[in-house]
């Protein structure tokens, strides 16, 4: 039932990026254990999220030439087994490859698995893709409490826990389709659901949608890292209320991705972006302009809300201007485009550092206009003509 296949993947989804939650969270540990620098120890999280951006078009590629359901639980089993032996190996450059292997499996995971999504979800393909893209931000948000519970408990051997519910989801999965099989090929029409008019590629449409996935990122990933220390250093409040802040953001947008799926399918995926990105325009610099700690809390969780409802419908429109390289377009919106946008935090911070908190977020307030500006661009699907793709 493609129902039952997209709670499978989205749970796959989670389990696979609670190894990537995990990783920042292991780094104290390392440090204490091997007398790692803070440099080493940031080049761990590099070289990870270095493999899986890289290698993930390759996989998306592969994905459209040759469709393999067994990358789906071969991924979710080296994402988890690779992290897992970060606590086992004798040294740095052993730990490196782990962690290498571990974003191989990501890269390997991710593509195939956005493509079996629109495979089965009919016409409902950016609700299937909201519950799937939910599963990867509750990893995200389950990895740092169960790798930190782990080692306090077992010491450093405790990233062995990573690869229990990595192996349960993998058998899971890998029973489900040998058991109900999902036909990964097909034609671009029946991949894309609504493809372009030709069902050809739309590669300049998809380019600016990949910047516009790449702002979208920039957003995600500053309001991360600054919202908390905004609600310190700027507002005032404790440690703890920063993280409720970052709480009631990341919740907020779990809601948002879900109700953001359901309603593209209803009015379209270029109007609920276009409408996503325009309502931050005016959120985001209310949130530096507000003194007060309720109303900032509550202009943040629109935003939280607003942002991820644009999460599937750019997911989605993009494999429907590359109906005939669908996995290609979820490797690079899933893989690449949000790796550049997380290139961005650094720049922030030295924003911070020089010119303060508010500077910082302030400069995020003119993201939005330019993710609207290019989301009022996309053309929709059937009013395009395009030349033959060069892999038909």
């Amino acid at each position: 039932m493609p129902h039952r296949t997209v709670v499978l993947l989205s749970l796959g989804h989670l389990v696979t990026d609670i190894n990537q939650g995990a990783l920042p969270a292991l780094l104290p540990f390392l440090i204490a254990e091997h007398h790692l620098s803070y440099t080493a120890a940031g080049f761990l999280i590099f070289a990870c999220n270095i493999a899986s951006t890289v290698v993930q078009p390759i996989f998306g590629h592969l994905a459209d030439r040759r469709p393999n359901a067994w990358l789906l639980p071969a991924g979710i089993v080296l994402a988890g087994a690779g992290l897992a032996a970060v606590g086992f190996v004798p040294s740095y450059a052993w730990a490196c490859a782990a962690v290498m292997v571990s974003g191989i499996g990501v890269a390997a995971f991710h593509p195939q698995g956005a493509r079996f999504v629109n495979r089965v979800a009919g016409e409902r393909k950016a609700t299937a893709m909201s519950v799937f893209g939910v599963g990867g931000t509750l990893g995200f948000a389950i990895g740092p409490g169960l790798i930190t519970a782990a080692l306090l408990h077992w010491g450093l051997v405790g990233t062995a826990v990573l690869a229990v519910p990595t192996s349960l989801l993998a058998v899971l999965i890998a029973r489900h389709l040998v058991s109900v099989p999902v036909d990964a090929g097909g034609s671009p029409a029946t991949l894309a659901g609504k493809p372009t008019a030709d069902g050809r590629d739309a590669w300049g449409p998809f380019a600016r949608l990949t910047a516009a996935v790449v702002a979208r990122a920039i957003l995600s990933y500053g309001f991360n890292t600054f919202i908390p220390l905004y609600w310190i250093h700027v507002l005032g409040q404790s440690k703890a209320a920063g993280a409720t802040a970052l709480t009631v953001f990341a919740l907020a947008g779990v809601a948002g991705n879900l109700i953001g799926g359901q309603l593209a399918d209803r009015f379209g995926h270029i109007r609920v972006a276009v409408v996503g990105f325009c309502s931050l325009v005016p959120l985001a610099p209310a949130l530096v302009a507000v003194t007060s700690v309720p109303v900032a809390l509550a202009v943040l969780a629109l935003m939280g809300f607003t942002l991820s409802t644009t999460y599937s419908p750019l997911v989605i429109l993009g494999q429907t201007y590359l109906p005939n390289h669908i996995g290609l377009s979820a490797g690079v919106t899933l893989g690449i485009a949000i790796s550049i946008g997380g290139v961005a935090t650094p720049m922030l911070g030295r924003v911070a550092d020089h010119y303060g908190l508010w500077a910082t977020l302030a400069v995020l307030g003119v993201v939005p206009l330019v993710a609207s500006m290019l989301a009022l661009t996309l053309p929709h699907p059937h009013r395009l003509r395009f030349q033959p793709s060069a892999h038909p």
